[in-house]
């Protein structure tokens, strides 16, 4: 026993984790003695719940486009996304583009449709138990009315040059669904209309013309049956909710819920090639801010309680931001997500992987991707957010710590998820693209005590989940191996088994007649902890 824990120590150190342990039944040496200049602790009791855990945080995730979503690679990276994280719903662009092969006119100018590339996605996403909410966009080419596109793969971005053949393509596929997937699954499906109509690049008409199509598109979704959800803007920045509410509201056209979306960086919302460079806002209400205002607008407007849905949503609008890969993300989803509390239905992190190709397809393994994972399937610090979230028990418990979820099962199993948020960025003398790339060790917070009571007596299997500075983080090992164009299967092999998410500490413990426990970790700027308690 002596030498299993020398050599945890060792590990524990290289890996700049130290971890001193205090019990509140019998005597244990602390592994470490170092007295904390600051101590932030958080008190728990499992006999004091606050109701059951809003799970908004896994509800949706996003991904790329939909062509892409037919890579083997991208399948197995969902899969595990899934069974890691408990992603339920996906969205993503590009369902009617031309590389999905769903639409084209004959001669005569007669509609025809096509679905078998739609259809072995979708069939795969429900066999992962994924639902798809759907994003209805971009323009067919042979419906469009002009030849402007977006991205790589060239979405066309303009409005239909006949307004009553888009309905009928609407109409018709969303029939399909129905006959393929039945209506009660249908049912609880989204239908969401187009791709931030806000901005020039992604929607080459005015509002007026968005809300034209909104209308008949809603229109052809409640045609084939009045129970499915249809709803918008999906703009960019938080923009356009009380127009598109009113616009509904005074034309009596439906809407089941409001999508938009909010990114953590100070300046611009389209950038796909990441030329123009990215600050991380230091209001520590970005993102979390625009969440709780669309809410307020919704509440007061002619038709409040309606769902709020942000289908994107991350630290930077670019897929070139290296924040996105760096440990410090992990961090800031956690405080954003609790930040935003109740006001949302679903916060939708753009994206599950790096198998994105707006801007053609990525040319390094770390090229500051939107992705959860690399286009090799490593997982970033960020992932790990989602997997601890995923791990929390169904009842929250209360606490009044602001950084951090604290949760029960209904075996008595006990789960904290802890974190330290702290923005290191310099401010607008310095870009993302510059500063997330370096080595970046994190200072010390000191310690970070965890004191739970409530327990029953007897023994409990704890264990200790981590992803920070060095631990976890994937970019540092990169990094390390000095940034390379490219990635041989052994050093991917390595990367993956040195950021596995394994615990970083495990012990068997005794509880005793007083139910109480106590812990103390050593904290760095933005660790991120989950301690788990388990009733053997």
């Amino acid at each position: 026993m002596k030498n299993k824990i020398t050599a945890l120590s060792k590990k524990l150190f290289k890996t700049g984790f130290v971890l001193s342990l205090v019990l509140g039944v019998g005597s244990q040496n602390a592994i470490s003695q170092t007295k904390p200049e600051t101590v932030r602790r958080i008190e728990v009791d499992l006999n004091k719940t606050k109701g059951k855990l809003n799970k908004f945080f896994n509800e949706c995730v996003g991904a790329g486009r939909a062509n892409e979503g037919l890579r083997a690679d991208w399948q197995q990276q969902l899969a595990l996304a899934q069974q890691d994280c408990g992603f339920r719903y996906i969205r993503m662009h590009g369902l009617l583009v031309d590389d999905m092969a769903v639409y084209k006119e004959d001669k005569n100018g007669n509609p025809q449709y096509n679905y078998q590339y739609i259809d072995p996605l979708f069939d795969y996403l429900l066999s992962i138990n994924v639902k798809p909410f759907v994003e209805l966009g971009f323009m067919p080419s042979p419906l469009a009315s002009g030849d402007k596109t977006i991205f790589w793969w060239r979405g066309n971005v303009t409005p239909p040059k006949d307004y009553d053949k888009w309905e009928g393509l609407i109409t018709n596929l969303v029939q399909h669904f129905t006959e393929r997937y039945g209506e009660e699954e249908v049912k609880s499906w989204y239908f969401e209309v187009w791709n931030e109509p806000n901005l020039d690049g992604f929607w080459a008409g005015t509002q007026d013309e968005y809300f034209k199509l909104y209308h008949y598109t809603a229109k052809a979704v409640k045609g084939v049956n009045k129970e499915y959800k249809v709803g918008g803007p999906a703009t960019a920045g938080a923009d356009w909710v009380p127009e598109m509410i009113d616009f509904c509201y005074k034309n009596n056209v439906a809407i089941d819920f409001v999508t938009t979306h909010s990114y953590g960086v100070k300046q611009g919302f389209l950038d796909e090639f990441g030329n123009s460079g990215t600050v991380l806002n230091k209001d520590e209400m970005s993102v979390s801010g625009d969440v709780i205002n669309s809410r307020n607008e919704i509440e007061s407007s002619k038709i409040p309680g309606l769902e709020l849905h942000y289908t994107e949503w991350s630290s930077s609008y670019t897929p070139s931001d290296p924040i996105h890969d760096s440990y410090h993300q992990a961090a800031y989803v956690l405080e954003k997500l609790k930040q935003v509390g109740n006001t949302v239905n679903s916060m939708s992190y753009w994206v599950f992987t790096d198998i994105f190709e707006e801007a053609g397809p990525r040319f390094t393994p770390f090229h500051g991707g939107f992705g959860l994972q690399t286009i090799q399937g490593i997982k970033k610090p960020v992932y790990y957010s989602y997997s601890f979230l995923n791990k929390l028990g169904d009842t929250e418990l209360k606490n009044n710590d602001k950084h951090s979820w604290a949760c029960k099962t209904e075996s008595g199993d006990f789960q904290l998820l802890a974190w330290d948020f702290t923005n290191t960025h310099p401010g607008d003398s310095i870009n993302n693209q510059v500063y997330y790339i370096k080595d970046l060790p994190a200072k010390a917070k000191g310690k970070l005590e965890i004191a739970v009571s409530g327990l029953e007596k007897g023994k409990y299997s704890l264990e200790v989940n981590q992803t920070g500075y060095r631990v976890n983080d994937a970019y540092t090992d990169y990094y390390d191996l000095g940034r390379p164009s490219q990635l041989n299967r052994e050093q991917v092999a390595q990367i993956k088994k040195n950021n596995n998410g394994s615990p970083v500490y495990r012990e068997e413990v005794k509880i005793g007649k007083d139910g109480n426990f106590t812990k103390q970790l050593d904290l760095r700027e933005n660790d991120v902890f989950l301690i788990t308690l388990r009733k053997m």
